[in-house]
């Protein structure tokens, strides 16, 4: 259900950047949307966590800040499988990794607010 839910919540951020970024972040229709949020969430359960481990003596100098350099890269990883899904540098996938964040915190949190 979780997957589900993350998938819903990346396809719809993903939508909305798409229209308030344009310039920086493109996709070219709405199953693109969908599939490059699942293929988001099955990163996150995979990969991320080996870049995270792997990345984490830089991330310890950099007091967390590199954990916003690995969430670009999954970023990066998904414009390379699927087509049509795409972003004009790296600095713009830096960006909406950062607002992806932010967003699925705040998402996140509401959402399970009254759970724990």
């Amino acid at each position: 259900m979780k997957v589900i839910y993350q998938t819903i919540i990346n396809t719809l951020l993903f939508m909305a950047l798409a229209q308030v970024l344009p310039t920086m972040f493109f996709l070219n229709n709405f199953t693109t949307a969908i599939v490059a949020g699942f293929v988001l969430v099955l990163l996150n359960m995979t990969i991320k966590p080996l870049l995270h481990i792997i990345s984490f003596p830089i991330t310890l100098l950099t007091f967390g800040l590199f954990s916003v350099v690995v969430n670009a890269f999954t970023l990066e990883i998904i414009t390379l499988l699927i087509p049509g899904f795409g972003f004009r540098s790296f600095g713009a996938a830096v960006i909406v990794s950062v607002i992806m964040s932010v967003a699925n915190w705040f998402v996140g949190y509401r959402a399970f607010q009254n759970r724990y």
